[in-house]
């Protein structure tokens, strides 16, 4: 199917410049003043007023997630119904294998419980444990088509590696060519923390952001940072939420060291006053890492701007309020996690761009093009140029919302970010050169593909 774009303001993470786009066979076929008697097309949308963007790419989400208060919210079909609504065009989930399994095994599993999803998906792999085949199982996944492997310094109990296992695993990663995106936290002393509250009967929600102080998260940066460098590792760390993190990011990064970080849009706009309040107010921001102060938001939104961080993920993983419940007798048990992808374009717009913190073209950069760059995707994905895939987001500037769990698309009766305003909404979603929502109405629902990553 050819679809014609006239009229809209295209923006890449380089420009913004008026021009036509011309779309067939999935892809972009043309960019420019495009005259009408010259081709053929079978719809025409007029973005005249309108921004043009790359379809988001959110790099880190958790769709389907099995958990001791049962799977996360969203399945593939609803999250991706949740992502593409909010202007995402393609997700890269994870892979957690069960102790003994092989990755390639996981890896197929998981492909086959995405196949629900109506946008495009990928994953990071993650070695849960070392074992005699682990090398070859993380060069069996580079072949597969992914380049990038995820590892816990938490939740040594499950799925976390001790420090000795994270370095054989770094060093694999490294001569396989690949990357490590790394979850920072000092989960041993964490675990301390945790169990001595409950002990001392303190049992509520609050002392989940007490449990893992900033020192929890910024230590195990530093660590991180320091092991990938003997390996000679390039590592992403997600999620980053601390300001005494970032010092550890920017100094590596001075140094010249591959140090990529990603943060999300709860760590730049939410803190952990959040976590004064009953059950039902503070047991939705049970998270991990957890909010934190103000001057944290504030150092994150310098860190953006200064391009220390370099991505904006969701960790993208909604409970229902009955899930969160499951812990209300001790903090350890709350379902870990919120949803996020659906407000992530919306949000950073709305509190990046109009509030003057960065360009559009950085908003373009952090949402789509630097994810695509990162992990293996670009020029396919995360830019607007002939021969890309026609993954792109029509976005009305003008539109104004309130964030509510009655209107979310996502597959759960709270939200984070419940009550907040934004400006701006994806009012038409090209996926692929199809036509997926119209007039900010789903109506294509075809699936998405599984992408194959480049090192």
């Amino acid at each position: 199917m050819a679809i014609l774009i006239k009229n809209g303001t295209i923006v890449t993470s380089k420009k913004s410049f008026k021009a036509d786009i011309l779309i067939e066979n999935g892809k972009i076929s043309q960019i420019g003043n495009i005259q009408l008697s010259k081709i053929k097309f079978e719809q025409e949308i007029n973005a005249e007023c309108f921004y043009i963007f790359p379809g988001g790419i959110d790099p880190h989400v958790h769709m389907h997630l099995p958990t001791g208060a049962g799977y996360s919210a969203d399945n593939f079909y609803s999250g991706s119904k949740a992502a593409l609504y909010g202007g995402t065009t393609s997700i890269i989930d994870f892979v957690t294998p069960k102790k003994g399994q092989s990755l390639t095994d996981a890896l197929n599993l998981r492909k086959k419980e995405a196949e629900s999803s109506i946008i495009d998906y990928s994953f990071h792999v993650s070695p849960v444990e070392w074992t005699k085949t682990t090398e070859q199982e993380i060069n069996d996944i580079i072949e597969e088509g992914i380049n990038s492997f995820k590892v816990y310094m938490a939740y040594k109990d499950s799925i976390g590696l001790n420090d000795n296992d994270l370095f054989k695993v770094m060093k694999a990663v490294s001569k396989a060519g690949g990357m490590l995106t790394v979850h920072a936290e000092l989960g041993d002393k964490i675990e301390d923390l945790r169990d001595s509250f409950v002990k001392e009967g303190k049992t509520e929600p609050k002392y989940h952001p007490l449990s893992r102080p900033t020192e929890m998260e910024a230590g195990a940066v530093k660590k991180a940072i320091e092991l990938a460098e003997k390996a000679n590792c390039p590592i992403y760390i997600v999620h980053v939420s601390a300001e005494k993190s970032l010092k550890h990011i920017q100094a590596a990064q001075q140094k010249g060291q591959k140090v990529y970080a990603e943060s999300c849009p709860h760590y730049l706009l939410l803190d952990d006053s959040k976590y004064n309040g009953d059950f039902e107010q503070t047991a939705p921001f049970v998270m991990s890492p957890p909010l934190r102060k103000k001057e944290d938001n504030e150092a994150l939104w310098k860190a953006v701007t200064d391009n220390v961080i370099q991505t904006i993920g969701t960790d993208h993983c909604p409970f229902t309020l009955e899930q969160k419940k499951k812990g209300q007798a001790d903090f350890r048990k709350i379902a870990n996690g919120a949803g996020g992808v659906e407000h992530r374009l919306a949000l950073l717009y709305t509190y990046g761009v109009i509030q003057n913190k960065f360009s559009i073209n950085k908003f373009v950069d952090l949402i789509s093009t630097k994810p695509a760059k990162i992990f293996g995707l670009y020029p396919q994905k995360g830019e607007i140029a002939v021969g890309s895939d026609a993954d792109l987001v029509i976005w009305n500037p003008y539109k104004k919302s309130i964030i509510s769990s009655k209107t979310h698309y996502q597959n759960c009766d709270i939200n984070i970010f419940e009550g907040i305003h934004t400006t701006g909404i994806a009012e038409y979603i090209i996926r692929n050169g199809e036509l997926i929502i119209e007039k900010m109405k789903l109506i294509n629902e075809t699936k998405g593909h599984f992408l194959k990553r480049h090192i």
